[in-house]
């Protein structure tokens, strides 16, 4: 794995040793930061079921002004730490050992523009995703949800609209807005 774009562009990330983490890959990666474009210079963004910190890290390299990573799993956050220490990270960041059913109030009270959920592959797992994300404080928050390709994510779901799905391989990102 590698950042794909800005400060630390090119270069690596550490990966998982072990079973049942799925990083996402650096295609679909580039892809999402494409579509949400400049809107992440100075964002307030959440990595939500972080695994790697791939997600977080690259928009932190691409200028967010704060991450919060939230894990439960302790190897995934002792994962995240070394990756940001290896890239040098300068504070912009929280990194929250806990269910994203407490990522609102893990992560604070200020307004959140992008929260980025990339929960394990279920039917329900859109949904279940902005159900976290309803908590959410902001009212332009956009949240993006990463799933499997074979399932239909919902049209309208706790508040959020769905704008856009786009796929790579068995991989779909489907963005959601508020209102």
């Amino acid at each position: 794995m590698r950042i794909v774009a800005g400060e630390w562009r090119g270069r690596s990330l550490r990966s998982p040793t072990w079973e049942g983490l799925r990083p996402t890959s650096d295609r679909l990666r580039e892809t999402l930061f494409n579509i949400l474009g400049p809107s992440i210079k100075g964002a307030r963004i959440i990595d939500a079921y972080a695994g790697t910190g791939a997600i977080g890290i690259e928009a932190l390299s691409r200028g967010a002004g704060w991450v919060c990573f939230v894990e439960r799993d302790p190897r995934a956050v002792r994962l995240i730490e070394a990756n940001l220490r290896t890239l040098g990270g300068d504070g912009r960041y929280a990194i929250i050992r806990a269910d994203v059913t407490s990522t609102a109030a893990a992560c604070g009270s200020d307004a959140v523009d992008v929260a980025v959920f990339d929960p394990p592959y279920a039917e329900d797992a859109a949904a279940r995703a902005l159900d976290s994300a309803a908590t959410l404080p902001g009212e332009r928050l956009r949240v993006v949800v990463e799933h499997a390709k074979r399932y239909t994510p919902p049209a309208r779901h706790a508040a959020f609209t769905l704008t856009r799905t786009v796929t790579a391989g068995d991989s779909a990102l489907s963005f959601y807005e508020r209102g």
